[in-house]
């Protein structure tokens, strides 16, 4: 479990580096097959080394501010500058899987038009598509049969402490409840275990 502390103590702590990265989401009215409401749209991207994550990346706060550095992040991985503001953080952490990192995390709501821009620029025209950044994609937040969407999403592997922040926010911004969380994540592990050739 990542430690938490608070934005101004990670910016007076010397000798660490700062990661900032964000979820970027907004209500949909799309439905699945025309019958499953998908009702909201959360992004997060396919890294580089085969694990999922949320855009952003390494900020240095001696040359700029946590904010602007993670708007420069966003330019490269989604093609697109997205203002982020004090208001949009979430939490700071030390990471969990890196000594002396302090991983930032904010999130910003967005139209669903805005996002399908993003998601067009990030193919389109992202520095970094194809190279950090294999590809952006959205979260299914809904139940299927035999733990289709949300469940099997979460038995997959995640950078750090990302899947940590993914359930945290979801709940934060109020996209699904406590028990639908719960649910995900039993059923998430039992798919593990199962991956692993562990029936129970």
């Amino acid at each position: 479990m990542a430690e938490q502390i608070t934005r101004e103590d990670a910016l007076r702590r010397e000798g660490y580096r700062h990661a900032c990265h964000i979820m970027l989401y907004g209500d949909s009215s799309a439905k699945l097959f025309g019958k499953i409401p998908i009702k909201h749209i959360v992004l997060m991207q396919m890294r580089f080394d085969g694990l999922l994550g949320f855009p952003g990346g390494l900020v240095n706060p001696s040359e700029e501010t946590l904010e602007a550095g993670l708007s420069r992040e966003l330019h490269e991985e989604v093609g697109v500058a997205v203002p982020v503001g004090v208001d949009n953080h979430v939490s700071s952490c030390l990471s969990p899987s890196c000594p002396r990192l302090i991983t930032h995390f904010y999130v910003k709501k967005m139209t669903e038009s805005e996002l399908k821009e993003m998601e067009r620029a990030a193919v389109a025209t992202a520095t970094d598509h194809g190279l950090e950044v294999l590809g952006m994609f959205r979260v299914p937040l809904y139940f299927l049969k035999n733990g289709g969407g949300l469940p099997y999403f979460l038995s997959h592997s995640f950078i750090s402490n990302s899947r940590a922040q993914l359930l945290s926010a979801l709940q934060r911004c109020g996209l699904l409840s406590q028990g639908e969380l719960e649910k995900a994540v039993r059923q998430a592990e039992q798919m593990r275990l199962t991956r692993c050739g562990d029936p129970h």
